[in-house]
């Protein structure tokens, strides 16, 4: 979310009565199994040629035996086979576009002004993934956050009891020019006043549940493959201390059927899609639309975005490139490269483990204080603070998804702008071969900068934009991790923490 940074901050200073201590906690962790092999005592030899000779109509009525069971077990294995995970993938889209006449989401500047057209249309696209009776659904939409914590628990309900899928991870594309999601039919909150708004909120989780389904439908055997690319496609447009940070990963997991046919390619990046000015009021998905665009005219597959850890990151088109389009085929052409490099198989393990972790971080932003919320509506707009205020007040509420495929991809997401040395640090310490980080996901906390951002300030790093308590994604990057070592076996599950004074967590 953008706005103003002195004007936020203006009103902030003006009416800022103080900011909330940090929550008390008592946080819990995970609860993992580790498989163990077994091995039964061996045989001992006869000690005799008496007891052999006295022994062989006994061994050779074994023998025929042995060799029954063999020939039983050699008919039967299709049987056996069948018990085993298989790997499956299935992809759908859907157009949610909006109608017109909702605010927009994203430039505080805008407040509530209403939007006028559509420049391009807005997809949510998805993947579900099987391995077993284990399914995880990954989303990406291309609108400005992930569904609201109300929206998640709808969504979550009907996919576990209509379709076994367990594991829901659904990411914005955090596009400036996408629909306000979070008004509510509420006087207030933006009933009689936004009804078109509220009507589109109260429909989405019913669109996601039907694509996420959709795409359940089209489950078939599969084979995968992973490509990872730097590119110096973005910029940090928060810190003035050099060498400025980046996050370079391009990442491109591609899914085929089984006889090498395409199924979809998902893209992993990190960069603001603010390439279109705020004054413009309609609908577009920015740079990714034009990327899903370069990448079908270059592969002739289906694609979807997952956007990363791009809190302090922006577009940094080449030279010679300008607007969202240009840079959105830059883009698409380095993904159409990467994708063809890229040799999928059929995993050796198939499997889909994963952990939810909860927390309620505390605020350095008194959200029950009645002054902040005038600050912020002044900000942005009444009705759409009221909705975030009422979120807040308890601490800010965040999530953390943790999910590892075939023991050898981590899927790891949280719920807002996370700057991005977050995500090359939990690479970093990551042991596995593939670890993917995507933010805006399951909900929509505004920033969670690194601590050092902090000491240095700014837009991203300062209380009005960035409420939750210093070091939070801190705290939430460390979990990831003990999850993604719990999660493959390679460390026991921790123990339970004894209450302290930072956040709560709860873990499923």
């Amino acid at each position: 979310m953008m706005a103003s940074h002195r004007f936020v901050t203006e009103q902030f200073t003006a009416l800022h009565a103080g900011a909330t201590a940090g929550l008390p906690s008592s946080a819990t962790r995970a609860k993992g199994t580790a498989r163990r092999a077994s091995c039964g005592t061996p045989r001992r030899p006869l000690d005799s040629a008496r007891r052999a000779a006295e022994s062989f109509p006994a061994l050779v009525f074994t023998a025929c035996a042995l060799l029954a069971v063999v020939l039983t077990i050699g008919t039967a294995a299709p049987v056996f086979a069948a018990d085993e995970p298989t790997f499956e993938a299935g992809f759908a889209k859907q157009d949610i576009t909006p109608p017109v006449g909702m605010p927009m989401w994203g430039y505080g500047d805008r407040h509530a002004d209403l939007s006028e057209g559509v420049l391009d249309p807005l997809w949510a696209r998805a993947v579900v993934l099987r391995a077993g009776d284990d399914k995880l659904a990954l989303v990406g939409t291309d609108l400005g956050r992930g569904p609201t914590i109300a929206m998640m628990e709808v969504i979550r309900d009907r996919l576990r009891s209509e379709a076994g899928i367990e594991h829901v991870i659904i990411s914005g594309s955090h596009s400036h020019h996408g629909p306000v999601i979070e008004l509510t039919d509420r006087p207030g909150y933006g009933a009689g006043k936004f009804d078109v708004a509220v009507q589109y909120a109260k429909e989405l989780p019913g669109k996601l549940i039907d694509l996420i389904l959709a795409a359940d439908a089209q489950l078939q055997p599969a084979r995968l493959g992973v490509g990872i690319k730097n590119v110096a496609l973005n910029r940090n447009r928060h810190t003035k201390r050099q060498p400025k940070s980046t996050e370079p990963m391009l990442a491109v997991v591609r899914f085929d059927a089984t006889d090498g046919s395409p199924i979809c390619v998902l893209v992993n990046f990190a960069a603001h899609p603010t390439m279109i000015e705020s004054k413009i009021l309609k609908y577009s998905a920015d740079y990714p639309g034009a990327m899903h665009k370069a990448i079908a005219d270059e592969l002739g597959i289906e694609s979807m975005f997952m956007q990363g850890a791009a809190g302090d990151q922006s577009a940094n088109p080449p030279q010679g490139t300008s607007g969202h389009e240009q840079f959105g085929a830059v883009l698409g052409r380095e993904v159409a490269e990467i994708a063809r490099s890229i040799e999928t198989a059929v995993p050796a393990e198939p499997s889909i483990v994963g952990q939810v972790d909860r927390f309620t971080f505390g605020s350095r932003i008194d959200f029950n204080n009645p002054w902040i919320e005038v600050a912020y509506g002044r900000a942005f707009f009444p009705e759409l603070i009221k909705n975030f205020a009422e979120e807040m007040k308890g601490g800010v509420p965040a999530e953390l998804n943790t999910v590892v495929l075939n023991g050898e991809i981590a899927l790891v997401s949280g719920s807002g702008e996370y700057f991005c040395n977050h995500s090359n640090r939990l690479k970093e310490r990551s042991y596995l071969p593939h670890t993917l980080f995507f933010g805006y996901a399951n909900g929509h906390n505004l920033y969670f900068p690194t601590i050092e951002a902090v000491s240095e300030g700014g837009y991203g790093a300062d209380p009005p934009v960035s409420p939750v308590e210093l070091g939070a994604g801190e705290q939430m990057m460390n979990q990831a991790l003990i999850n993604i070592y719990t999660l493959t076996g390679q460390i026991a599950p921790p123990p339970r923490v004894p209450s302290g004074d930072a956040a709560s967590a709860t873990s499923d």
